[in-house]
């Protein structure tokens, strides 16, 4: 239902998530677009903790249409899911249609080399 809508503000939010890395980031979004995106339905225009982790939306929590809508355009669209790929962000909507974007530090995986090290210098050190 609000696909398109979101569409029209993906290049942006995009600029905003690489902006992201120093600071929170927050976008005015025109509540006329959704109120029409809506069609005279009564939907409820906030969301919070939409968290996409590695382009994946987090199961845990449970989102309304209009937050999975979102998740799913930033999951689709070619460069933002390139850009999704390597991070973990939050975004969430206010009831005054202010989207809130927060990057969050990726946990650092240990790669197989780091592990095969570690395991030598512990035989090393017996």
């Amino acid at each position: 239902m609000f696909t398109q809508t979101w569409k029209k503000y993906l290049p942006v939010i995009l600029i905003l998530m690489k902006r992201a890395s120093q600071e929170d980031q927050v976008l005015k979004v025109n509540q006329t677009d959704f109120e029409r995106a809506a069609g005279g339905r009564k939907i409820k225009f906030s969301f919070g903790n939409v968290e996409l982790k590695k382009a994946k939306l987090n199961s845990q929590a449970k989102h309304s249409p209009f937050a999975k809508d979102f998740a799913t355009v930033m999951q689709e669209d070619d460069l933002t899911r390139g850009f999704l790929l390597q991070r973990w962000f939050e975004f969430s909507m206010s009831t005054d249609f202010q989207l809130t974007i927060k990057q969050h530090p990726l946990e650092a995986e240990p790669s197989q080399d780091t592990a095969e090290l570690e395991n030598n210098e512990v035989a090393l050190a017996e």
